[in-house]
């Protein structure tokens, strides 16, 4: 069973080691226009949502309880 609230983790964060912490989980937020340019929102270390390039993570497969967790926990 995987999640309806997709979750990333980062596999890189060169040039932005402010903002993400690699093989952290990010929560991505929809945007079909920035997914369009090769691009992901999600909420990063300032806890507001942010472009970044795609390459940057990879999609994570959750169950839902999984999902519940992490959606719980932030």
């Amino acid at each position: 069973m995987s999640s309806s609230t997709p979750f990333l983790i980062c596999i890189s964060n060169d040039g932005y080691q402010a903002s993400l912490e690699t093989r952290k989980v990010y929560q991505e937020i929809p945007d079909p226009d920035a997914e369009a340019e090769g691009l992901v929102r999600v909420i990063d270390e300032s806890g507001e949502d942010y472009l970044f390039p795609k390459s940057m993570f990879l999609p994570l497969e959750l169950s839902g309880e999984a999902s519940a967790a992490l959606l719980k926990a932030s």
